[in-house]
């Protein structure tokens, strides 16, 4: 019998193999048996755990989105202030532990494929609307409608920017520099002063 827990072990080395064989060669040379050696398994564990190749695709993105919101969540947790509920969603989109090179290359890797996907589309709806959500809910103390509506728009696009730029770079994601320039935006467009984070002081 499988040891208890070994199937969720198993499918997330597959995703994580997954991440960073696209990093490695890019989505449309990302084959299964790429995939499995890149896990250090053979193809057919793939077939075991994913029905596809498009089904373990779709379970990547989602845990990219996952991985996102649990980011979030433990900041919220630490956070004492407003001010601190608006950068833990911010950070938490840019964190350290997320703002990989192979990360980066995943994400630039799904959103070229979204338009023609529906199903990686779907996925990748509910991350947006995620986090359009998690922004107007920490901008409402600093903000009243419709311009909050607004502004969650324009710091969420400042978000997928920064990602976006990370991925198109030489150099590679830059967690500090991205941070710096998310609270310059909040800072000249909220008129309010950041400080100590609790999980950066």
């Amino acid at each position: 019998m499988p040891k208890v827990g070994m199937e969720e072990i198993r499918r997330r080395q597959l995703i994580e193999a997954t991440i960073a064989s696209i990093h490695d060669v890019g989505f449309a040379e990302s084959s299964v048996s790429r995939i499995a050696a890149k896990a250090g398994v053979s193809a057919g564990i793939v077939h075991h755990y994913f029905e596809d190749k498009g089904e373990l695709l779709e379970a990547t993105l989602r845990q990219l989105g996952a991985n996102l919101s649990a980011s979030v969540v433990w900041r919220l947790r630490a956070a004492k202030t407003a001010a601190h509920r608006l950068m833990a969603v911010v950070d938490g989109n840019l964190g350290q532990e997320l703002f990989t090179p192979e990360a980066v290359s995943a994400w630039l890797a799904f959103w070229s494929q979204v338009p023609t996907h529906p199903r990686l589309a779907r996925i990748q709806t509910i991350i947006i609307e995620r986090l359009h959500s998690n922004l107007v809910h920490a901008l409402r103390p600093f903000l009243r409608e419709p311009e909050v509506q607004h502004v969650a728009r324009d710091l969420a696009c400042l978000i997928d920017g920064i990602w976006l730029r990370a991925a198109l770079s030489q150099h590679g994601p830059d967690g500090a520099d991205a941070r710096r320039a998310a609270i310059e935006f909040i800072t000249h467009r909220l008129s309010i002063k950041i400080g100590e984070t609790p999980w950066t002081s």
